[in-house]
């Protein structure tokens, strides 16, 4: 019997299956992972998990149970080798599964270091999955010599942990600076300034040249000539859309996985959410890697292919968490000419993103108030006057209602 097919068991696979579900459908699904486990927080992996701070159990987004509670095929350990669309069926190691409409929710992939520079050797991770992080674990020792290769979040947050269990620690990111795709020179200080006095060592625009070792990795060479003794390298430089099974089956593709405003791909009875996919937005399209679109997008299609014809509309908001602070964003950055900074006592700092007149993002830095307003403005198209937003004397609740 065909039904709902769904590929890929991550934060949007979880969501989509459980949205049908909610909404009433009440025929076949199966839901595909190729990991062994199921779906489970990806967040908390290289921060309260690697710290042992949170079990295994606590990452999983639902027991097991529910899915067969629930009705629902869980296919983990096999990943799908090929999609035929003609037929109608994806193929799940020797099997065969037809459906009746296909959801991708593959995710990503992290960029991994080139094997020609010795990113093959052992020692040399990445942070991704369950599996990354339980190779890494026993090398994030006190004491341990780590570099890190690129300085955005991904790298920072690898830092502030390893920091914790005692590694010794020198991030290194080739541009000018580190967050630099991704965030003001403000808040790229505010974090600089934070790690160096966590005693990581950051040297900006300086790039590796090779890893050495035999078998595994002891040395590296920098850019600038220098080399460093090392005992494992962390690559955090960047993530890719995972298109690979889309791209074999002829789908359209721009940025990810092309669907249109309701989550469908160039092929009808094919949906995509989350992390592989970029959607309309303004007069481009726009992917978003985080987990609030994984939810939100893949909820938006589960009822999208119940035939609710809704258009998603994002609604962007991140976070990262460093030593004790906790970085939350709303909105989008992007042609951002001015920045206006709301000071606050200690950590807590907030920097504002406008173009011209109009707000457009907010990174907030121990300050929730701030990211909650912030968000509320944003999301109701208000904009603040930026010099009531500077003084800290200002009650952010007013802006609401000016």
């Amino acid at each position: 019997m065909s039904g709902i097919v769904v590929v890929g068991a991550g934060q949007a696979g979880a969501s989509l299956v459980g949205e049908l579900r909610k909404q009433g459908y009440d025929g076949a699904i199966t839901l595909v992972g190729d990991e062994p486990v199921p779906p489970y927080q990806r967040p908390p992996l290289s921060k309260a998990y690697l710290l042992g701070e949170m079990a295994l159990e606590r990452l999983f987004l639902r027991p097991a149970s529910v899915y067969a509670d629930q009705n629902i095929a869980l296919r983990l350990g096999a990943p799908v080798t090929a999609i035929d669309r003609a037929a109608k069926t994806v193929t799940v190691g020797g099997d065969v599964i037809p459906y009746d409409q296909l959801a991708l929710t593959t995710g990503s992939r992290p960029r991994r270091l080139p094997a020609a520079i010795g990113g093959d050797l052992d020692g040399v991770f990445v942070v991704r999955t369950l599996a990354d992080v339980d190779a890494m674990a026993p090398h994030m020792r006190d004491g341990a010599r780590a570099l890190i290769v690129g300085g955005g979040y991904i790298g920072l947050e690898a830092a502030a942990v390893a920091r914790k269990l005692g590694v010794e620690v020198t991030l290194v990111e080739m541009a000018d600076r580190i967050l630099g795709r991704v965030a003001a020179p403000e808040t790229a200080d505010y974090f600089r300034d934070l790690h160096q006095s966590h005693g990581v060592t950051i040297r900006e625009g300086v790039g590796l040249v090779r890893l050495t070792g035999e078998g595994r990795v002891t040395g590296a060479e920098l850019t600038d000539g220098t080399t460093l003794p090392v005992d494992l390298v962390i690559a955090g430089v960047g993530i890719a859309p995972d298109t690979a099974l889309a791209e074999a089956a002829g789908l359209a593709i721009d940025n990810g996985i092309a669907v249109d405003a309701q989550g469908r791909t160039s092929d009808p009875a094919i949906w995509a959410a989350g992390d592989c996919c970029s959607f309309p937005h303004g007069d481009g399209r726009l992917r978003l890697e985080s987990v609030p679109n994984a939810i939100d997008m893949a909820e938006c299609v589960a009822r999208n292919m119940l035939g609710a014809g809704e258009t998603y509309i994002p609604r962007p908001w991140f976070w990262s968490d460093q030593y004790d602070v906790k970085l939350q964003i709303a909105g989008l950055n992007t042609g951002y000419d001015r920045i206006v900074t709301r000071p606050g006592p200690g950590l807590t700092r907030s920097f504002w993103y406008f173009r011209g007149d109009r707000l457009l993002a907010v990174d907030a830095m121990n300050d929730p108030r701030g990211y909650m307003i912030g968000k509320r403005l944003i999301e109701a198209g208000k904009s603040p006057d930026p010099a009531a937003l500077a003084d800290p004397a200002t009650d952010l609740k007013a802006l609401l209602a000016a």
